[in-house]
């Protein structure tokens, strides 16, 4: 563990050294983490770092639509022309790890036509000079090096990052029951990773690499809604690791987390009840009672209860959520956000609306702080605060709330995106319970009401 640190810290000094070497010119940088969580944290440090010295430091975020570097350099650079002036400046990219390699009846998937860009971007590229760092999961970098070559060898530095011990567990964060939000973390193609698992065992039938791909292979076809493949290769997952590392390692902890996940999804109360358990009990014996980990375990279970309507279970398991959250990350962490929407989506299903609306408030108010007013979990605040004001017959203050959640989901998904049809379904569902109350007149202006469905009804 300790050399592993070490490591992390000899790469970030790297890194941190390159970018101040490349200002006013173009070096590609490419780094390299198979931790979505770990990697912003390496982010977070060094900008923090780069901005006491004066650099200005951006981040964009590769369109999974059209998946160009080059086009969402140039995007960027329109929105923000000074950075093309500024003495020290830094852009970070974000997304490639989440193209899919799924063709969906395309001729290239989003993953492949990413690389396939590259390979023919490196000259087009020089107009931009200021260092890029590019962030990859290993994955995704073995075949940036195979599928662009010239690209590849035109990068400036690799530095490569190992999750601590500490960030091994990694169960997902259960979400509002107001609207699902969409998944932040990248998923794999599921044939692709079912053929390195045969690989494998072939090869090695003991690789403790198989507990890892099995999990991803979960993860994969729940994305896709293949829930009983998905729960067979949960299973899988979790016999691995319970054979190679024991029952009470924490990354058994994870695997009880992830099937109990499904079953909530499916419904199947009673089977993901005793899974959540036994991975709360595991944090809390191996992680410690305030360990980070000890909060997205406690709000799943809440979640559970939630759903089971054991209202009175789940009120203290968020309570207790919410206050390690505050103490690890401050009251203003994007999980603490995330903590006082479960809340406040329990004190809605009680009906104890008057305590859910501060919640529900904070919770928006942290996320546009730290992510953004366009960022998708804005959205969700927006879209589960407006759903409060509906239940409470507030029409008029829902409206304009449902309409700021649907458009920063029309511009950050494609048009046909489940979330999107979900934002405009609210919407249409709050004309009719106005109308229904006899409310209509709280609503802005029928006309417009009118044009504005109009507009939108191809996401029905």
């Amino acid at each position: 563990m300790d050399d592993v640190a070490a490591e992390n810290k000899h790469q970030l000094r790297r890194l941190v050294w390159s970018i101040q070497s490349s200002y006013g010119r173009l070096n590609l940088l490419v780094a390299i983490c198979d931790n979505w969580k770990y990697r912003d944290e390496i982010i977070d440090t060094y900008e923090a770092e780069l901005r006491e010295k004066g650099t200005r430091c951006d981040r964009i975020r590769i369109d999974l639509r059209q998946p160009s570097l080059k086009q969402s350099l140039q995007e960027h650079v329109e929105q923000e022309p000074e950075l093309e002036t500024s003495p020290a400046a830094v852009v970070t990219v974000l997304g490639a790890d989440e193209l899919l390699g799924l063709r969906l009846n395309q001729e290239r998937s989003a993953l492949e036509q990413f690389l396939f860009s590259l390979q023919w971007t490196r000259e087009s590229l020089r107009e931009f000079k200021l260092p890029l760092v590019l962030w990859l999961t290993p994955r995704i970098a073995s075949q940036l090096a195979d599928k662009a070559p010239d690209f590849w060898s035109w990068r400036g530095g690799v530095f490569e990052f190992s999750q601590p011990v500490a960030w091994a567990f990694e169960p997902e964060r259960g979400q509002s029951q107001s609207q699902e939000q969409p998944p932040t973390s990248p998923t794999a193609d599921p044939a692709d990773l079912q053929q390195q698992i045969d690989e494998l065992l072939a090869q090695d039938p003991d690789s403790p690499l198989l507990g890892s791909l099995y999990n991803d292979l979960g993860k994969a076809l729940e994305n896709e809604i293949r829930y009983d493949e998905a729960e067979v290769a949960y299973h899988n997952a979790l016999n691995c690791r319970e054979q190679q590392l024991g029952a009470d390692h924490p990354d058994v902890a994870n695997s009880l987390n992830n099937l109990a996940e499904l079953y909530r999804a499916m419904r199947r109360y009673g089977e993901a009840e005793p899974l959540y358990e036994r991975s709360l009990a595991i944090c809390e014996q191996q992680l410690g009672a305030d360990h980070p980990f000890m909060a997205i375990s406690l709000n799943n279970l809440a979640l559970l209860y939630n759903s089971m309507g054991r209202y009175g279970e789940a009120e203290p398991l968020y309570e207790r959520a919410i206050t390690i959250d505050e103490q690890v990350y401050g009251k203003d962490h994007p999980d603490v956000a995330t903590d006082l929407n479960n809340m406040a989506g329990l004190y809605k299903s009680m009906g104890r609306y008057g305590e859910a609306e501060p919640l529900y408030e904070r919770s928006l108010a942290i996320r546009k702080q730290q992510l953004g007013a366009d960022h998708p979990d804005t959205a969700t605040s927006l879209n589960n605060l407006a759903e409060l004001y509906k239940s409470m017959g507030r029409y008029g203050e829902a409206e304009p709330l449902y309409m700021q959640a649907l458009a920063i989901l029309v511009k950050t998904l494609p048009k046909n995106h489940p979330y999107n049809k979900t934002g405009y379904s609210n919407f249409r569902h709050l004309i009719q319970s106005a109308l229904e109350a006899g409310q209509a007149d709280q609503l802005s202006d029928h006309l417009m009401t009118q044009e504005i469905l109009r507009q939108l009804s191809g996401l029905e």
